[in-house]
């Protein structure tokens, strides 16, 4: 059974050729150009789209799919997610996690569990990681080195740098 992974957001369509904008999920956006395929959600099932151009336009990504030569086929398509399949994922950096791989994983600090990652937020500085602790509260870590030690994605374990200041709730 494949495997999917959220890609891209289609955002819009983009003049009267067939092409429209998305909203890439990725640090590495090159990573597009080799796609030749997709997959988008229809009620829940995964339909393969191939891609028949790609262009960018200042910051935005274009993708024209197959058989898309108008404005107006392109409608059905507005607000749907584009997915990836598990062998056209790249492979990562040192350094670089998958969203997929860290939402679930076990957080450390000083070696005990102080929770679990609830989602990852993409902010234009840098992703910020939700963790739900033991008492069901939310704390916000950003992904930064200050405060990250390792990820293991093997072990799905975070674990966080031991210095306390630097995310102890610090209101009296």
């Amino acid at each position: 059974m494949k495997e999917y992974y959220l890609f891209a957001k289609i955002l819009s369509a983009s003049g009267s050729e067939g092409f429209v904008k998305i909203n890439l999920f990725t640090d590495f956006p090159r990573h597009l150009f080799n796609l030749k395929k997709v997959y988008i959600d229809f009620f829940g099932i995964k339909k393969e789209f191939l891609i028949d151009k790609l262009k960018r336009s200042d910051d935005n990504f274009l993708i024209k799919f197959k058989n898309f030569n108008d404005g107006k086929s392109t409608d059905i398509l507005k607000g749907k997610e584009i997915f990836i399949d598990d062998k056209d994922l790249i492979k990562l950096p040192k350094g670089h996690y998958f969203v997929h791989d860290l939402i679930g994983s076990t957080v450390l600090k000083n070696n005990v569990e102080i929770g679990k990652v609830r989602d990852v937020l993409s902010l234009p500085s840098n992703d910020v990681y939700i963790i739900k602790d033991v008492n069901g509260n939310e704390i916000l870590i950003p992904a930064v080195h200050d405060y990250i030690q390792e990820f293991d994605s093997s072990k799905k374990i975070l674990y966080l740098r031991p210095v306390e200041e630097l995310y102890d709730n610090d209101e009296d």
